[in-house]
C-alpha cells in the first residue's frame, strides 16, 4: 500500500539530485575532525531506548568520520525530550561538532503543534533515520484467529493500558479507531511493560509491544496458546510503500489487517492522520540531524560516515536488539523517510488535535 506522501518521493528525488554536487564539494574541501570532540545530543535520560541507540552508534561514527574524532553522548532530558531539542536548535553551531538524535516522542509534539516545541524539523538536516516496529495482539480466549475475524469484536469494549494520548500510544489509539474497534484507553502506564503485565492479568484485552519486547515477552504467550498476534505496524520502503516488518514476515502489517477486516484499503482523513504518526512513531522513529546552516561538505561527510558505519562488519555483528533486522535509512534514502516522520497535512493535524482535546482532554 503506497503512502501517497507527496513529499516522500520529492524528498528522495531532491536527495538523489543533490548527491553529486555535494560529493564534489566534499572532494574539493575535505572535512577533517582530527582532534575534535563531537557532541551527540540525546534529549532523554541515560538508559532509555534513544540513549542506548545513540551510544551504540557513537563509536562507529567516530571510526568513520574524517579524522576519527571523539564522539560523546550528552543527555539533556526534560519536557518529554522537548527541552533538549529546543536547546539544540537554539544553541548548536553549524560546524559539524553537534549532532541531535530524537525519537517519535519528540516528533509527536511538533506534529501536533504543541506550543512548547520551539523547533522545526524542516530546519534540521538528517544524516540517518532508524526505524523500529511492534505487534498488536489479543487474548486467545476471544477466538479471533487473525485480522479477518476482528469484526467479531466491534460490539465489544476492549481495554488498552496506555502511557497517554499524546505519547507513542497515539499510534494504536488511531489504529484501533480506524479499524472500528471500541477500545477504552486507560492512561497512566509508565511504559509498555506495564501494558503487557495488565494484559497478562486480564485487565487489558488488547495490547502491542515493540519488536524486541514482543519477541522476549509475548512470543512465549503466543507459543503457550494464550495470545494471538493480529498485525505489525509494518515498515516503509524506499519507494514509500508499507511493507511487512522484516522481524515478523508472517504477520500482516496494519494496512493488510485493515483490508482483511474491511475488504478494502484504508483511506480518508483519519488514515492520513494515522500514517503521519505511524511514520513518526515507528517507520522512521529515530533520526539523527545536524543544525540548520551546516555546510554541504560536512553533511556529505556525516552521511558517508553513517553509510560506512551501517556497513561496518563490527556493527552488523553487534546490532542485536538495538537495531534489529530493520534497514537503516542512510545516504540518498535519508531525506524521503525523514519527511515521512516529520510532516503532516494541516487538516490531518487539526483533526487529531480536536480528537485529543475533546475526547481525551489533552492539553496541547
Amino acid at each position: 500500500m503506497r503512502l501517497n506522501r507527496r513529499t516522500f518521493l520529492a524528498g528522495t528525488a531532491v536527495a538523489a539530485a543533490s548527491s553529486l554536487p555535494v560529493a564534489k564539494a566534499f572532494a574539493q574541501t575535505p572535512v577533517d575532525f582530527s582532534g575534535k570532540t563531537i557532541e551527540f545530543v540525546i534529549p532523554f535520560s541515560e538508559g532509555g531506548g534513544s540513549d542506548v541507540w545513540g551510544r551504540f552508534f557513537a563509536p562507529y561514527l567516530a571510526r568513520h568520520l574524517p579524522g576519527s574524532p571523539n564522539v560523546i553522548v550528552r543527555n539533556v532530558p526534560g519536557g518529554g525530550s522537548i527541552t533538549g531539542t529546543n536547546e539544540f536548535v537554539a544553541r548548536a553551531r553549524p560546524d559539524g561538532l553537534s549532532l541531535l538524535g530524537t525519537s517519535g516522542s519528540t516528533q509527536f509534539p511538533f506534529l501536533l503543534g504543541d506550543r512548547r516545541a520551539r523547533y522545526d524539523y524542516a530546519d534540521l538536516i538528517p544524516v540517518i533515520v532508524s526505524p523500529t516496529g511492534g505487534v498488536a495482539y489479543l487474548p486467545a480466549r476471544f477466538d479471533v484467529k487473525d485480522a479477518s475475524e476482528l469484526g467479531k469484536l466491534t460490539d465489544q469494549e476492549l481495554v488498552y493500558a496506555s502511557q497517554g494520548a499524546t505519547s507513542l500510544d497515539l499510534v494504536p489509539l488511531l489504529a484501533f479507531r480506524l479499524l472500528g474497534l471500541n477500545v477504552r484507553h486507560v492512561f497512566g502506564m509508565t511504559g509498555r511493560g506495564d501494558g503487557r503485565l495488565a494484559f497478562e492479568r486480564g485487565e487489558a484485552t488488547i495490547d502491542y509491544q515493540t519488536s524486541s519486547a514482543y519477541l522476549t515477552n509475548v512470543q512465549p504467550l503466543v507459543d503457550a496458546g494464550s495470545a494471538v498476534p493480529m498485525f505489525s505496524w509494518g515498515v516503509i520502503d524506499a519507494e514509500g510503500n508499507v511493507q511487512r516488518d522484516p522481524t515478523f514476515p508472517d504477520i500482516p502489517h496494519f494496512v493488510e489487517a485493515y483490508e482483511m477486516m474491511h475488504g478494502e484499503a484504508p483511506s480518508g482523513l483519519e488514515y492520513d492522520a494515522y500514517k503521519a504518526f505511524f511514520g513518526s512513531g515507528f517507520a522512521a522513529q529515530k533520526p539523527a540531524m545536524l543544525p540548520k546552516g551546516t555546510s554541504p561538505e560536512i553533511v556529505a561527510a556525516y552521511r558517508q560516515a553513517f553509510i560506512d558505519a551501517v556497513n561496518d562488519p563490527d556493527l552488523q555483528a553487534s546490532k542485536g536488539e538495538i537495531l534489529g533486522e530493520y534497514d537503516q535509512a542512510v545516504g540518498d534514502n535519508v531525506q524521503g523517510l525523514y519527511e515521512v516522520a516529520t510532516t503532516i497535512a494541516p487538516e490531518a493535524r487539526e483533526w487529531v488535535r480536536e480528537l485529543l482535546t475533546k475526547e481525551y482532554n489533552a492539553r496541547l
